[in-house]
């Protein structure tokens, strides 16, 4: 399991700003709002840690609840430096993560597959950090301001967030440089001390810091080019399959229906509503179930997937997308499923808050041919339609 740790306890003076540059207004939403929902829809991520200065952990708890997040989250009081806020987090973060990701609540821009890929590459390398090339030549000087040398321009990244390390060697990073008195300008330089070599992975030039007045407006127009692709009308194809097997109940559509065998999976295995939000999660561009709702989290043994088909909803609304339509087909050579289909239209439309009209599910055989034909399993196909909802 992985925990995010949202470091937002600075006040970021060079914006000129009596307020936290964190709180400040994009685009219809705080800065730390973006960070904070990139991070909570990355795979695996079950917890989040926002740090926050000590007179402003109440402001961000009422933010924080205002998002209506489907992870638990909690805020701790941050201290005079970043790294001692991050030291606090991680007094709090729960035992069982086996990944921690730190992230800047002031990077609002950095993409949910961003911190996908950080932590599949700290699995691997035990830290993993994203970072950009330096484009422009690098100049060292001293201290009157005469150049003493230029370094080769090919060895230079500019260092990100997110970076993503294995719980123990952080918590390890930490501890050390706790115990040396020693205060470094990121997670990584911890790491770094422990003698673990940092995997960089490709960050984003878009993925910037808001740091001055320019880096906010700057922001407004890179969201404002994200906006104008949303308002397009984007499309997802969801499949899926389940093998039939004795002693498991029939769920298709959030609807039990009585047969002989049943789906076999780690949840309920509606096999229909796992398409329906394949194609969702698809149309979003936020991935898939694997990623929201791993079979390897026991949360999700044997939950019902209406319930989830629920959380995709409030995902995508997170986002800023409304659903237009599903349309949806199961192959099955038996039961006749005709009878049941008016209450899975039903089912699908009031867990994303749709009228019938906007959901049609459909079945078909296959005629005797393939596993669905032969009665091994049951396979469901489905398409969505989503556009920016309207705020």
């Amino acid at each position: 399991m992985v925990c995010v740790i949202i470091a937002a306890a600075g006040q970021g003076k060079r914006m000129g700003s009596s307020v936290n540059k964190v709180f400040l207004p994009l685009a219809g939403k705080s800065v730390l709002a973006y960070s904070v929902l990139a991070a909570s829809t990355a795979r695996g991520v079950t917890h989040i840690v926002v740090t926050a200065a000590p007179e402003e952990t109440a402001t961000v708890s009422r933010l924080l609840a205002e998002l209506a997040l489907t992870i638990s989250w909690q805020v701790v009081a941050g201290g005079s430096e970043r790294q001692y806020s991050i030291a606090n987090a991680l007094n709090v973060v729960p035992d069982n993560m086996d990944m921690i990701i730190v992230h800047d609540g002031a990077r609002p821009l950095a993409q949910t597959a961003l911190f996908d890929q950080a932590v599949a590459a700290a699995r691997q390398h035990q830290a993993a950090i994203a970072a950009v090339p330096v484009k422009d030549t690098i100049k060292a000087a001293d201290d009157t301001g005469l150049v003493t040398g230029t370094p080769d321009r090919r060895t230079l990244w500019a260092v990100q967030t997110p970076q993503a390390f294995s719980a123990k060697v952080l918590r390890s990073a930490y501890q050390q440089a706790a115990q040396d008195g020693y205060l470094g300008t990121d997670d990584a330089a911890l790491v770094e001390r422990l003698g673990i070599t940092v995997k960089l992975v490709p960050g984003s030039y878009e993925n910037l810091k808001i740091t001055t007045p320019e880096d906010l407006r700057l922001a407004e127009v890179l969201l404002a080019k994200e906006q104008e692709v949303k308002t397009m009308i984007r499309s997802g194809i969801g499949y899926d399959v389940h093998r039939l097997v004795p002693e498991r109940k029939l769920i298709l559509g959030g609807v039990e229906i009585p047969y002989t065998l049943g789906l076999d999976g780690h949840s309920d295995a509606d096999v229909l509503l796992h398409a329906i939000k394949d194609a969702l999660l698809g149309a979003a561009g936020l991935g898939d179930i694997g990623r929201h709702f791993p079979d390897t989290d026991g949360r999700y043994k044997g939950i019902s997937s209406l319930k989830l088909l629920v959380e995709v909803g409030a995902i995508l609304n997170r986002h800023g997308y409304c659903v237009n339509n599903i349309d949806a087909t199961i192959v099955a050579q038996k039961p006749k499923l005709a009878p049941y289909i008016a209450q899975m239209n039903q089912n699908i439309a009031e867990a994303l808050q749709l009228t019938v009209g906007q959901v049609n599910v459909k079945a078909t055989t296959t005629e005797g041919l393939g596993f669905a034909g032969q009665g091994q399993g049951m396979a469901a196909y489905a398409t969505a339609s989503i556009t920016a909802a309207k705020i």
